[in-house]
């Protein structure tokens, strides 16, 4: 008996050869065992050739992932040794590229820019004396830890640590006199810019992507560098700075105004928009507290979001206003036919409605005409204004100048700053918002809302980029009577109402004061916080320029007790800041005020 063969191998030998088989049975031996021997002997035989087979592949893959490792150990020991190189960015292979165009202001005044600069590392193992480096090292960087710089630079084995992004020329000096071989440096770019906190939450500021040794990629981090990212850092644009509608020399004016105001009436803060009120370019826009963005803190963690200085109280602050909003309410019933503005309206205090009332700040007496209930800013006669439009109508036609969406600012915050609108909008929110409350919005929502309705009655988009030739008209949202029937109201409220101390000689002021309470967290309003606002235009009989100005919290003693009114506080800021910011507009004051044309040329952006 034989086991079979595989093709081309040798005939195996019997199991029971016939002589063995035959001398056990003379003997009277069990012939099979000689057959079990046989068997035993053949498996061994087989398994030794099975394991030497294996063993030649093991020694095989063994000496492949031998010769592997060696390879990227050898690679790891070159990159361990040699000067770091600047990273590739994955995409076909291309450096980090650390362009950025320019930004300017209106005038093509640098506002933001590249600058070439120096990165510090080190490589401890080339360094003399660690300790010593160290010591001067935190002499002049005050900021870094001592013991943790030390202990990274004296860790056994390490090749590269990074100490400074960034360095000053006279950093750069500092650190080449301490003298020590192991101290690096390697030229960058950074995002400069150089009027520090001017116009601070209009840029935003930029921080590094990518970055190696020699190169970094510079990026938007906030503001329009964030917005506008991708066309500041296309190849093809680089060398072409992006205007924006802002002048710096107002900017500046503005901004030292409106600190003046926040000192003077001990304000938490506040903010300040000129807009053209023709094209909605943006020539200035100041948010306070601010900061600089060559040195842009980091996000608070805790606390109230609107107190940072990131915070942009002019785009990202939604606010019930207060009475600056009863111009529209007043204006819609204008537009429909339902008043003049020498109706009578009903202005016995209080209004009741169900269980709620609404009051005044002074007893205005039973009636007013529709343009005494501007001048005096009764609540109650708005109400009653509110009433003939009826909700519906009224959310129609302030739907129009963009109360319920965003403004399409450039800018990447400005998405975020959505108005809060009121869940159902019946007769008794139709009410409160036609007064300002009920409905917050932010003051680039009211900006943009005036330069509509004051303008002649034509839409306008805000902007803070600036239009280049001819800017068309947009949709008219008011009829030109309505608009200047509104513009002679407001005029009222400079020259006999509650913004008195508003008008500015030569520049004929036309506007309309709010004072908001600030709602509590947990329902209601505090009785001694407010938001006051100075929404404004000039000239009115020919306006060009629209005027917002907010202070939170503003108070000031005068006449023998605490004021925090518009009238009191934010007005004269609003009043100082036009008397401040008409010269550098090229605009001399009126001796006498001209009879209105009616008539409009094509505005070119300036």
């Amino acid at each position: 008996m034989t086991e079979p063969t595989g093709d081309g191998e040798q005939p195996r030998r019997p199991l029971r050869p016939l002589a063995p088989v035959l001398r056990a049975r003379d003997r009277g031996e069990n012939p099979d065992l000689i057959e079990r021997a046989n068997r035993i002997r053949r498996h061994e035989t087989i398994r030794e050739k099975l394991m030497a087979r294996a063993e030649g592949r093991l020694i095989v893959l063994g000496l492949f992932f031998l010769a592997v490792f060696g390879t990227v150990g050898m690679r790891m020991g070159q990159l361990a040794t040699s000067v770091p190189e600047e990273p590739r960015v994955s995409l076909f292979g291309s450096t980090i590229t650390s362009a950025r165009a320019d930004i300017v202001d209106r005038k093509g005044r640098v506002l933001a820019t590249n600058l070439h600069t120096q990165a510090l590392y080190a490589h401890p193992q080339d360094m003399i004396d660690i300790p010593y480096a160290v010591d001067e090292l935190v002499r002049i960087f005050p900021d870094l830890d001592h013991d943790a710089l030390l202990a990274r630079l004296s860790q056994k084995g390490r090749k590269f640590v990074w100490l400074r992004r960034t360095l000053s020329p006279e950093e750069v000096q500092a650190v080449h006199d301490i003298g020590d071989p192991g101290l690096l440096f390697a030229t960058r770019d950074m995002r400069l810019y150089p009027n520090g906190h001017l116009a601070a939450h209009v840029l935003g500021g930029a921080s590094f992507g990518d970055e190696g040794v020699r190169a970094a990629e510079v990026i938007g981090v906030a503001g329009v560098e964030k917005a506008m990212d991708a066309r500041l850092r296309d190849p093809a644009k680089v060398g072409e700075p992006l205007q924006l509608s802002i002048d710096l020399s107002l900017q500046a004016a503005t901004r030292k105004v409106l600190q003046g105001g926040i000192d003077l009436y001990n304000a938490k803060g506040g903010s300040a928009i000129i807009m053209d009120i023709h094209t909605g370019e943006v020539l200035t826009m100041v948010s306070l507290p601010d900061f600089d963005p060559n040195r842009r803190p980091r996000p608070a963690l805790k606390g109230d979001p609107s107190e940072s200085p990131l915070f942009n109280r002019a785009v990202l602050g939604v606010y019930e206003l207060g009475s600056v909003f009863k111009i529209f309410a007043v204006s819609n019933a204008l537009d429909l036919g339902l008043v003049t503005p020498d109706t009578l309206i009903d202005t016995e205090s209080p209004l009741v409605y169900g269980r709620f009332k609404i009051g005044d700040f002074h007893n205005y007496g039973p009636t007013k005409t529709v343009r005494g209930v501007i001048e005096v800013s009764s609540n109650v006669g708005t109400a009653h204004i509110a009433q003939m439009i009826g909700p519906t109508r009224q959310k129609e036609f302030l739907g129009k100048f963009g109360f319920f969406e965003p403004t399409p600012l450039e800018l990447v915050e400005a998405p975020t700053g959505r108005p809060l609108l009121p869940k159902v909008w019946g007769d008794l929110a139709g009410m409160t918002i036609s007064f300002g409350h009920g409905m917050s919005s932010s003051p680039m929502h009211l900006a943009a809302g005036y330069a509509s309705l004051l303008n002649g009655g034509h839409k306008v988009t805000p902007t803070i980029l600036k239009h280049q030739g001819i800017v068309p008209e947009g949709e008219r949202v008011v009829s030109e009577q309505t608009s200047r029937q509104a513009r002679e109201m407001l005029r009222l409220v400079v020259t006999d109402g509650t913004a008195s101390m508003g008008d500015v000689p030569g520049y004929y002021v036309a506007g309309k004061t709010g004072t908001a309470d600030k709602p509590k967290p947990g329902g209601g309003y505090y009785k001694d916080r407010n938001m006051v606002t100075f929404a404004s235009i000039f000239p009115y009989y020919d306006p060009k320029y629209v005027v917002i100005t907010t202070l939170d919290e503003a108070s000031v003693f005068a006449a023998g007790m605490e004021r925090r009114t518009a009238g009191w506080t934010v007005v004269p800021v609003a009043a100082e800041l036009i008397r401040r910011v008409a010269p550098l507009l090229d605009m001399r004051p009126a001796i006498e005020e001209p009879a209105p044309s009616g008539i409009r040329e094509a505005r070119n952006s300036h």
